[in-house]
């Protein structure tokens, strides 16, 4: 089952069980980030490699900045389980998984390490340059399964990432502290132009007009990746100004 790595940037392999040919030849046009969720690195990668666990990934970084791939990239791993981006719900075949080793939100929530995020970047450039994959397809866990996760979370960089070229970032509009936004049953025009610009970037939202559990949730992930001041899933005027922003940037570069 072994197999030679991708790229050069990868310190080891560890042959993960769970990987099959990607369905319908589809090619890897998404790249998204994960946390682990597990008290050591080591541990992830036995446990993404092992037939019982379900899961699988193509690489794990480790908070060092090692780094391990467990599936070529030719093939479909088992990272994103239930999930949609635009249109697609098998996310598997589209993707090339990455796990940040971080024990996540249940277990303390640390910080990313400088070495562990360059280590990130370092293969995220590696990854987006020979797939051609684009800033605006560079996701999170939690954009292509909204309430199901959360990683890698509002503690993970994104900005340095968008720096060195890996992502699509716009600086979010402040948080005031005497707006709290719209919640949940909320119905009106603003809802529902949110509501739009979510399904357009690519989230899985109905464009409804009312502010329901589904569009919460998604809202929250919005927030989580691009407006992490502040995750609550309400629509405030900085979520929807940062919202507006992130649409307009992913329409030019679409349009370059």
């Amino acid at each position: 089952m072994t197999f030679e790595t991708d790229t050069p940037l990868a310190h080891a392999v560890c042959p993960a069980h769970n990987r099959e040919p990607r369905r319908g030849d589809a090619k890897p046009s998404l790249l998204v980030l994960h946390y682990t969720g597990m008290s050591s690195a080591a541990k992830a990668i036995d446990w993404l490699a092992r037939p019982e666990s379900g899961v699988s990934c193509h690489y794990v970084v480790d908070e060092h900045g090692h780094i391990t791939q467990l599936v070529p990239e030719e093939l479909r791993a088992w990272h994103a389980g239930a999930s949609y981006w635009r249109g697609e719900t098998d996310i598997n075949s589209h993707s090339i998984g990455i796990e940040i080793q971080n024990p996540g939100h249940q277990h303390g929530y640390p910080d990313f390490p400088l070495k562990q995020m360059r280590a990130v970047v370092a293969l995220s450039q590696d990854i987006v340059r020979r797939h051609r994959i684009s800033p605006d397809s560079v996701l999170a866990h939690s954009d292509v399964a909204p309430g199901r996760k959360i990683d890698p979370g509002e503690k993970f960089n994104w900005l340095h990432l968008a720096k060195e070229g890996v992502g699509l970032w716009v600086r979010p509009l402040p948080v005031r502290a005497d707006d709290p936004g719209f919640g949940p049953g909320t119905q009106g025009s603003a809802v529902l132009s949110a509501q739009k610009n979510l399904a357009v970037f690519g989230y899985d939202v109905e464009a409804s007009g009312t502010l329901d559990a589904d569009t919460e949730k998604v809202l929250k992930a919005f927030q989580l990746h691009f407006r992490p001041r502040r995750v609550d899933g309400r629509l405030d005027r900085s979520t929807e100004v940062t919202l507006e922003k992130v649409v307009e940037a992913s329409r030019r570069r679409a349009a370059a």
